[in-house]
């Protein structure tokens, strides 16, 4: 009773507004937190900050109806459009990370139709055109390197990419007790649904718990996804056949690496 007491004060405290960031919820009991190099894209998703408003809303301003599957809520913006859902949240949390180390050349996502969409060019003033139902790159204006330049390239890129182009940009990953933060649980297809890995923590025997976050539909922020079979929002690695999130269920096998 006493270690559940204590994880109900820490979420308590937590939704007050006293944790600012991934960091800062408590991993679970006798688990440390796996190391996360400086730099690296598992220390960026650690460090990513957190809203004291525990709310979920759409891209419209209106709340989420289902406001039970969220732990937390992500401080990154939605957008003004419906396009942030699942598989834009993933990309949106990469790019980000890869913007923030002016690792522009590698800022590249593939549309549907496998046509890579490349920050780089977008850059240099290109666009990604739709022309009988296949995206072309089109010089169309000057260079553009500023960040409301970097936020069209995402928007540009969440109306042409989903699931199915990320399953296949993506390398599956053989066995969950490989997973790191920055993996990708992932159905590709209609319907289909993509959470990402943000955090990772590991005892001594090795059992590994990791946290997950998530868009859905319509587009809304992007948020910390409770465990529906746990008072805790840390899942853990040994999940079986089948991986259960509020609003979505993976099979084994689902889970995908940035190449």
């Amino acid at each position: 009773m006493k270690a559940l007491s204590l994880s109900y004060m820490l979420t308590f405290l937590f939704l007050q507004g006293f944790a600012q960031q991934i960091g800062n919820i408590a991993s679970p009991a006798h688990f440390k937190r796996v190391n996360a190099t400086a730099g690296s894209f598992s220390y960026w998703l650690r460090h990513t900050k957190l809203k004291k408003d525990n709310t979920v809303y759409l891209f419209n301003g209106e709340k989420k109806r289902n406001q039970q599957a969220q732990y937390a809520v992500l401080d990154i913006s939605i957008g003004k459009r419906d396009l942030q859902q699942c598989a834009d949240a993933v990309m949106r949390l990469y790019a980000e990370w890869l913007y923030a180390k002016k690792q522009y050349a590698k800022i590249v996502f593939l549309a549907t139709d496998g046509t890579p969409m490349d920050y780089t060019s977008w850059r240099q003033g290109y666009r990604f055109v739709l022309r009988q139902q296949k995206l072309q790159r089109l010089k169309s204006t000057g260079v553009s390197d500023d960040r409301a330049a970097f936020d069209n390239y995402l928007q540009t890129v969440f109306s042409f990419a989903g699931t199915l182009s990320l399953s296949k940009q993506l390398k599956p990953v053989t066995h969950p007790d490989d997973i790191v933060a920055g993996d990708v649980f992932l159905q590709g297809g209609s319907p289909g649904h993509a959470v990402i890995v943000m955090d990772l923590a590991i005892n001594a025997a090795g059992e590994k718990r990791f946290l997950l976050a998530q868009s859905y539909m319509p587009a809304q922020n992007i948020h910390i996804l409770k465990n529906p079979l746990s008072i805790s929002p840390w899942y853990s690695h040994k999940f079986g056949t089948e991986l259960k999130t509020p609003e979505w269920v993976f099979r084994a096998g689902s889970l995908y690496r940035w190449p």
